[in-house]
């Protein structure tokens, strides 16, 4: 134990006979001085982040539930660390400050207009300061108020989510208002009383190497103090034991993502994280337009085995558990097939820069359009997903310097559920949904049903699209050619904007001509109002009659030349991917498909879906836990656990 040179000089001690020296009074004395100072050292510096303006994180109108259920609307203002309770804009009466390094915060669902979120103590103790940011002793006076948990509501779900966003924020960097004694990084000046943005430019910082970003939150986390004089020496260290694991576990959650953007890349990856290298796919199918490549004319070898399949099957039935040969097989996963839709993913870029809400919503439906002219040759199903099967992959784009990043994961297979999320940090959009599939037979035809919706959000302008998805119909399985189609009506709604879109996909009418195959017609409008009409064909040109000046013009067409710019994918080495990624999984099932060894394809396949049933009879009755998403019970939606939140938040600003 060392206490200095001049705790030991003069000072009185005692030596026992073991040969032992203990320090006492000197000693003690020095570490009660230490003690104090640097106590006090904390509490100025956090009444110094409480007291200045500039350190501000959020400041909105917010309502609160009293202790009588009744609701107030008090002016909130989040600081690092705590969130301070005023009557008015003018922060001059104050009614609380809660501490949120004590907190929870938690959705929570409500019947009511707007956006409901709580904050708890998990053991139900007391959330609130003993004391104001200017020493008040006693709040202004309104309706009571709980004190172990508030529960809040925002005017909109946006505000709600912002509310949310910047509540993580703070939670998580609640000790940044300690960077103020440390010595500067990389000349950044972190001092509290200087510029706000410069806790925000903290975080997004890329200039930062990500040893020094580690250094830096251990630094902080070391530096952490109780303001509690109550707590003993020892509750003191584990209460600070504890916040450090926690603080260290959710960074390690937030930078375990591999498939970030390259700016999140240098921000956020510990140092022990190695990120992914992805390489330009080489190799891709592209059948023609039009209804050619859209039939198959199946041998009599292959027609045996649908009869024996159809023998199985009765008008009605799901397809789900049902085995398919694999001579309809398209070598590829489903989780694949999902990120077709991202190949004109710029066209997002540009509707995230657009300020006018119908051109964003053209923008949005010809990027939806863009998803559906790349088919493979012939009628193919992909790979039904293996339950924990996982696929990613980006592309690059060139005008803006940016990835888009796709992850998928098949989180249940029965029923068949297939999550995904997309994010281009930089170009500030995110997509995130999931797809049920299923089959139904109907006699001569089926159809392949896509349960689910897609959420396209872009971040800096918190809008919302919803987005649904046609089905795929077969038909020719007894009599006649084997041809596959789309139908069904979809819609992309906006509900911040009011703007949406609605199209149909046509099924070909029994005496319909060439002209008649992959019809589209559909309206953009604008509430009940009709902005816009749009028809076409899917895979081929889409015409756009505007009613505000009645010009019917080219809307899209995927010409050779807009093959030639669509965006070029990059995947990850079949060396680098994980036993569950799709590529690594099917291998052995896509090498016999491409060598049309249909014997040794469907022993391949009989082997995976061998080994997931095993599976799933060892874990019995154990459900399966996704490791990349999470259901939401109470909106029924799949989350990317490693969505960076913080990312988003900034964008919002």
């Amino acid at each position: 134990l060392a206490c200095g040179p001049d705790a030991t000089q003069g000072g009185r001690h005692q030596v026992f006979p073991g040969g032992s020296t203990i320090l006492s009074f000197n000693c003690v004395q020095v570490q009660k001085k230490n003690y104090r100072e640097e106590k006090k050292r904390a509490a100025k510096e956090l009444f110094s982040a409480l007291k200045d303006p500039t350190v501000i994180i959020m400041a909105n109108w917010l309502k609160i539930r009293g202790t009588l259920k009744s609701w107030t609307k008090l002016w909130c203002v989040l600081k690092p660390g705590v969130l301070l309770i005023y009557k008015t804009p003018k922060v001059d009466h104050w009614v609380g400050t809660i501490l949120l390094s004590a907190c929870k915060l938690i959705e929570r669902p409500s019947k009511k207009d707007g956006f409901c979120f709580k904050l708890y103590h998990p053991l139900d103790k007391s959330i609130w300061t003993m004391k104001g940011p200017k020493g008040e002793n006693v709040g202004s006076i309104t309706q009571p108020l709980p004190s172990s948990y508030l529960i809040f509501r925002a005017v909109s779900e946006s505000d709600g989510r912002c509310w949310m966003d910047a509540l993580e924020l703070a939670l998580s960097c609640s000790s940044l208002y300690k960077l103020s004694s440390s010595k500067q990084v990389k000349d950044v000046d972190l001092n509290c009383s200087s510029d706000s943005s410069h806790i925000l430019n903290l975080l997004q910082s890329s200039n930062l190497s990500d040893q020094e970003l580690f250094q830096l939150n251990e630094s902080t986390l070391r530096n952490h103090h109780m303001e509690n004089d109550t707590c003993s020496d020892k509750s003191e260290r584990e209460t600070h034991e504890e916040s450090e694991n926690g603080t260290t576990e959710k960074s390690r959650r937030l930078t375990e993502e591999s498939d970030t953007d390259q700016s999140e890349i240098q921000t956020d990856l510990s140092p022990d994280v190695v990120s992914t290298i992805y390489n330009e796919q080489t190799e891709e199918e592209m059948a023609p337009a039009g209804e050619t490549s859209q039939t198959e004319t199946v041998s009599e070898e292959n027609k045996g085995l649908i009869w024996t399949l159809l023998k199985q099957l009765r008008p009605g039935m799901d397809l789900s558990r049902v085995v398919l040969p694999t001579f309809i097989l398209e070598p590829r996963s489903f989780l694949d097939k999902l990120s077709d839709y991202y190949y004109h993913a710029n066209f997002l870029s540009e509707a995230a820069l657009e300020q006018d809400a119908y051109c964003r919503m053209k923008h949005v439906l010809k990027w939806y359009l863009s998803g559906f002219y790349k088919k493979p040759k012939g009628l193919k199903k992909p790979y039904n997903p293996i339950l924990g099967e996982t696929f990613r992959c980006r592309w690059y784009h060139p005008q803006t310097n940016s990835c888009t990043f796709y992850i998928a994961e098949q989180v249940s297979h029965h029923p068949p559920v297939s999550a995904f999320y997309v994010s281009n940090q930089k170009d500030g959009f995110c997509i995130s949904g999931s797809i049920l599939a299923k089959s139904k037979y109907y006699g001569n035809s089926l159809s392949a049903v896509l349960d689910g919706t897609a959420k396209l959000l872009f971040l800096n302008l918190e809008e919302e699209y919803v987005i649904t998805m046609p089905y795929a119909h077969c038909k020719g399985i007894l009599y006649g050619k084997l041809t596959m189609e789309l139908g069904g009506k979809v819609t992309i709604v906006c509900e911040k904007t009011k703007y949406s879109t609605e199209l149909e996909f046509k099924l070909k009418p029994l005496f319909g001509g060439y002209n008649s195959v992959n019809q589209i017609s559909g309206t953009i409008s604008l509430g009940n109002e009709v902005m816009a009409t749009v028809e076409g064909h899917w895979d081929g040109e889409v015409f756009l009659d505007q009613k505000m000046n009645g010009h019917k013009d080219l809307f899209w067409s995927p010409t050779s030349e807009v093959r030639m710019q669509r965006l070029r994918r990059q995947v990850v080495q079949l060396g680098q991917q994980g036993e569950f990624e799709s590529e690594r999984l099917w291998q052995h099932v896509t090498s016999a498909i491409k060598e049309k060894d249909q014997l040794k394809a469907t022993q391949e396949k009989y082997i995976l879906e061998e080994a997931q049933r095993q599976a799933a009879r060892e874990r019995k009755d154990q459900p399966w836990h996704p490791r990349l998403f999470q259901f939401d019970p109470i909106t029924n939606e799949w989350h990317y656990k490693y969505a960076n939140v913080r990312k988003r938040f900034f964008y919002n600003l």
